[in-house]
């Protein structure tokens, strides 16, 4: 990957902090976005400590414009776009049953889990389709909640159901053209997001907390919560040329957690 340029949304934490350190290690010059100003800042000094190159533009996926500009800036700074990892999300609904929800939450976490999603590939497979050589690889990450039901978080459940079937819509209509895109479906990872939703629904109660961590350990077949790294390892696999023939494709990355059940 070396001089090879990688925009990740969400770099700031968790499996896209992971990602950033693993694409610049392999050579590439890495842009990060995420809404946590000091985080991202804190990520690119990492990477340039390590001898890598990276940028960090604050702003929201979810909305239009940043992410507009988050492509221009990425283009102006670096000339083109490779890869494109799309792991921004947000896990901002209460806990309650679907009828207790509001439209207003809905429009609140479809924003941020599956428009966000769109309005970045829509972007990065413009600026790919119109640089030369032409190409490139996107990744979106999904979630192994996008595969059926969970109770108590519907609205996260069917963004990134949705995810998958954006991606696979988009790998069809866009291999001809040099393009892949795949889907990183991600089981448990100790990360910011999963520790806060926890928090939330244990009420911070240690004890509480202390079980629901048992409870992934053992519905795991690894035995264990995975590793942000784990994850970026196979991010950084779908992009590369390795992954040449693969597209469409949903890459589960759980330990085994849902394999009795596909």
């Amino acid at each position: 990957m070396k001089d090879k340029v990688a925009l990740i949304t969400g770099g700031s934490s968790g499996i896209g902090r992971a990602a950033a350190l693993l694409f610049a290690r392999e050579g590439a010059k890495v842009v990060i976005t995420a809404r946590g100003e000091e985080r991202g800042k804190r990520v690119v000094r990492e990477i340039e400590a390590a001898g890598g190159t990276a940028l960090f533009i604050p702003g929201d996926v979810s909305q239009a414009s940043h992410v507009a500009s988050l492509v221009e800036q990425t283009v102006a700074a670096f000339g083109r776009l490779d890869y494109a990892l799309n792991n921004a999300a947000a896990l901002e609904e209460p806990f309650a049953f679907t009828a207790d929800l509001t439209e207003e939450q809905f429009d609140r976490s479809i924003a941020l889990n599956l428009k966000s999603v769109w309005l970045c590939m829509r972007q990065q497979i413009r600026q790919m389709l119109s640089q030369q050589p032409a190409g490139g690889a996107i990744v979106n990450t999904s979630s192994i909640n996008g595969l059926g039901g969970v109770p108590r978080a519907a609205f996260y459940a069917a963004a990134k159901a949705g995810v998958i079937a954006l991606t696979k819509s988009a790998a069809l209509e866009y291999a001809s053209q040099g393009i892949r895109v795949n889907t990183l479906v991600a089981g448990a990872f100790q990360t910011p997001m999963l520790e806060a939703g926890i928090d939330r629904i244990s009420g911070g109660k240690a004890e509480v907390k202390e079980q629901i961590w048992k409870h992934y350990q053992q519905a795991v077949p690894l035995g264990r919560v995975g590793r942000p790294e784990e994850a970026a390892e196979a991010a950084l696999w779908l992009c590369s040329d390795r992954a040449s023939y693969v597209t469409g494709h949903s890459m589960i990355v759980d330990g085994g957690w849902t394999a009795p059940m596909r």
